[in-house]
C-alpha cells in the first residue's frame, strides 16, 4: 500500500508486484524471480474462494518445477491466508507469505526488508517439504503456529505456545525445528457452506446462538478457558450440534481445550458429551477455517471429526 501520486491522503493498494521487487536491491542476487499479480486488493477484502483460487495456482506453480513462492499481502488476515494455504497447498516447494506494517511513505519501511527475507527463506533447500511458512522481521513462522498479535508493531507476528521455528541471519535462515506435513484439503471445492465465530464474555445471554442454525452450515464457539460456555448456553448448543457442526475452542489464544477436567454445566467436559467437537490447540480462527474447508468438500461428521483431530 502507498499514498497517492500527490503524497496527501491515506495509503490504499497501488503497488504492483513489479513495484515491490524493483525497490528491493539485490532481491535477484542468485536466483530468477517471476513476478505475477493475483489480487490488488486490500486483505481485508479476501474472501475463502480468493485463497482457494491462489492455492490451486500455487499447486500447479510447484508441479512446474518452481523452487519456491513467495506471496505478499495486507497483513490484517495475512495469518488467516497462510493457515488456510497450508491446509489447501500440496507442493514441496516452500510457500512463504510476508507484508509489511509500514507503508513505504513512512520512515523505517520495513516492506524491502521483509521481502528480502521471504526471498531468502523461498529459495532455501531446508525449508523444501516444510509447507507455508510467515517471515516477518527476520523471523520464520510455520502457518499453523502464527498469529497477529499486534495492531500497529514492525513485530506483529508471534507463534503463541510453539515459538519460531527459525530466523533469517545475514541474509540466510536458520530453522531451529521443522514439522511434519499433512495431507492437503483436496480442492476444487464442491459446495458452497457458511461458517461463523462467536465468542463467550462475561454475562452474554447467547442471543447470537439462535438462529445460527437457520443461515450456518458450522459454529465455532471461542470459549472461556480451556472450553467453558455460561450455563445459559448449553441448551442451545446441544440442539445446535444434533443439527450442523459445532466446534470448541479456546479465546485465549493458546493452549489448549480440555477433555474431561471440569465437569460443571457448561464444561469441557459437559460440552464434549453433548456432540461438541473438540480443536484442540486451534484458536477459534484457525477452527473456522479448518471446518470451512471441510465443509466445502463435502466431508460428514465423521470425516470433520477425524479432520480436528488430526490437525490439532
Amino acid at each position: 500500500m502507498t499514498p497517492p501520486s500527490g503524497g496527501a491522503g491515506g495509503v490504499a493498494p497501488r503497488l504492483t508486484a513489479s513495484d515491490l521487487v524493483g525497490a528491493v536491491p539485490g532481491l535477484d542476487d542468485g536466483v530468477c524471480l517471476e513476478v505475477q499479480d493475483f489480487r490488488q486488493i486490500p486483505g481485508a477484502w479476501l474472501e475463502i474462494d480468493d485463497i482457494a483460487a491462489l492455492a490451486e495456482l500455487l499447486n500447479k506453480q510447484a508441479a512446474s518445477g518452481t523452487d519456491g513462492i513467495v506471496i505478499t499481502q495486507g497483513t490484517d488476515t495475512l495469518e488467516e491466508t497462510a493457515y488456510l494455504l497450508d491446509l489447501l497447498y500440496e507442493g514441496a516447494a516452500p510457500v512463504v507469505v510476508t507484508g509489511a506494517m509500514r507503508n513505504p511513505s513512512m520512515a523505517g519501511a520495513d516492506g524491502p526488508a521483509n521481502l528480502l527475507a521471504a526471498v531468502r527463506t523461498a529459495a532455501a533447500p531446508q525449508a523444501r517439504g516444510l509447507g507455508v511458512l510467515v517471515v516477518f522481521s527476520d523471523e520464520i513462522h510455520a502457518a499453523r503456529h502464527v498469529q497477529k498479535v499486534h495492531s500497529t508493531s514492525a513485530s506483529a507476528f508471534a507463534s503463541p505456545g510453539a515459538g519460531l521455528i527459525g530466523h533469517v541471519v545475514e541474509g540466510r535462515p536458520r530453522f531451529h525445528f521443522s514439522l511434519p506435513r499433512r495431507p492437503a484439503v483436496p480442492l476444487p471445492f464442491t459446495r458452497p457452506a457458511a461458517v461463523e465465530v462467536i465468542e463467550t464474555t462475561l454475562g452474554s445471554s447467547g442471543i447470537l446462538l439462535h438462529c445460527a442454525d437457520q443461515h450456518l452450515d458450522g459454529l465455532v464457539i471461542a470459549a472461556f478457558g480451556a472450553g467453558h460456555v455460561p450455563a445459559s448456553w448449553t441448551e442451545r448448543l446441544e440442539e445446535l450440534a444434533a443439527r450442523i457442526p459445532v466446534v470448541l475452542t479456546s479465546r485465549t489464544g493458546a493452549g489448549s481445550v480440555l477433555t474431561a477436567t471440569y465437569t460443571f454445566t457448561g464444561s469441557e467436559t459437559y460440552l464434549l458429551e453433548r456432540g461438541l467437537i473438540n480443536a484442540g490447540t486451534l484458536h477459534p480462527r484457525q477452527a473456522r477455517l479448518l471446518l470451512l474447508a471441510h465443509l466445502r468438500t463435502g466431508a460428514d461428521r465423521n470425516a470433520l471429526k477425524a479432520a480436528f483431530e488430526s490437525q490439532s
